[in-house]
This record gives C-alpha cells, sequence and structure tokens, in this order.
C-alpha cells in the first residue's frame, strides 16, 4: 500500500472504532486500530505521531464534514437570512446541539481532547467561529469573540454534565425541547448582557 493509502485507512479504521467507542477514548487502543486497518501496529505512530493525535484529527474529519456545513435555512451563510444575531445564533446553536446529542461518542471525544490540547485548528475553536460568523450586528469583534467563546464553552460543559444537567443547571439536555429552551435561555442572556441596550 502507498502512504496516501496506509493512512487514509488507519483514518477510516480509527473513524469506525470512535463511533463505537461510546465516548470512552480508553476503549479505542492502537491495536485495535492496527488490526482494523490490516497495517503495522508502528505506522500509526510513525504517520500520526500519537494515538491521541489520529485520534484527534480524525473526530475534527468526522464533525467537520457533518457539522461545519450547517446554516439556518441558507447555503450561503453571508446571505441576508431575515434573522437577528440572537435569532441566528440560536438557530446555529441548536443545529449544533442536536449533531451533538446524536453523534455523542465523537463530540465527546472532540471536546475532551480539543480541552487536554487547545488548537485553534480544533473543533472547539472552529464551533467559536462559526457561532461569530451567526452574530452580524454592531457588535465589536472582541465581543463577538466573547460571546462565542463563552457560548461554545457552557454547551460543551453542559453535554459533558450528562445525566446531571438537569440536577446542575435545571434542564434535562437529553430532551430535544428542554435543549432548545436551554439554548435560548443561555444565548438571550449572553446577547442581553455582551450587547448595548438600544
Amino acid at each position: 500500500m502507498k502512504n496516501d493509502e496506509v493512512k487514509k485507512s488507519i483514518i477510516n479504521a480509527t473513524i469506525e472504532i470512535i463511533e463505537k467507542s461510546d465516548g470512552d477514548i480508553n476503549n479505542i487502543t492502537a491495536r485495535k486500530i492496527a488490526d482494523k486497518s490490516g497495517v503495522a501496529l508502528g505506522l500509526i505512530n510513525y504517520h500520526f505521531g500519537s494515538k491521541e493525535n489520529l485520534i484527534a484529527q480524525c473526530s475534527r474529519e468526522i464533525i467537520n464534514e457533518k457539522l461545519f456545513g450547517l446554516t439556518p435555512d441558507k447555503i450561503d451563510y453571508k446571505a441576508d437570512d431575515g434573522l437577528s444575531d440572537l435569532e441566528r445564533l440560536i438557530s446555529f446553536a441548536r443545529q449544533t446541539f442536536d449533531y451533538i446529542y446524536s453523534n455523542p461518542s465523537i463530540a465527546k471525544i472532540s471536546i475532551i481532547s480539543d480541552f487536554k490540547d487547545y488548537d485553534p485548528k480544533g473543533n472547539s475553536s472552529l464551533t467559536q467561529k462559526g457561532f461569530q460568523m451567526a452574530l452580524r450586528g454592531d457588535i465589536s469583534e472582541k465581543k463577538k469573540k466573547l460571546i462565542a467563546f463563552s457560548f461554545a464553552s457552557i454547551m460543551q460543559t453542559a453535554f459533558l454534565a450528562g445525566d446531571n444537567s438537569e440536577l446542575i443547571m435545571g434542564y434535562s439536555l437529553k430532551s430535544k425541547k428542554q435543549r432548545d429552551i436551554f439554548i435560548s435561555d443561555v444565548v438571550t442572556t449572553l446577547m442581553n448582557d455582551m450587547t448595548p441596550a438600544s
């Protein structure tokens, strides 16, 4: 096999294992990846440096492919959609949270990987940039970044709270209805606290 084919085989095997891991990185071993991809164990480190780097790259690929095309009913996110910044951010956030809750294993691995090694190219940073793009009104870039960072951080922490979300925050986030209310409440609070009154 050529190097590109070997890397692709390793990535495909890792993605399949991630999707079956229940979000537990301990269930993903280099040996399982090597066996599944049909390559020698040493090729994982040779091509990716470490199992952790490979897992982070794969979770990025999965999420980039599925999540970052989301927009509120428009193909071009810059196009006028008739929404206020508040409505647009709520729409982006609901789609993001729905994706996270329908892909919990991948989301958990991605979030925890980003927390361990925060990278401007990581999914957390890209999610924040997506939320920033939802804010088109008369808000300074600094405040847009702060709102996006704050909201992405809140969403990630709320997701990681798991079954304890209702006890901790008062919202049962496994319920779509409760998630939507949670998002509206948090976005409204952030936007009211960080944007000037009209």
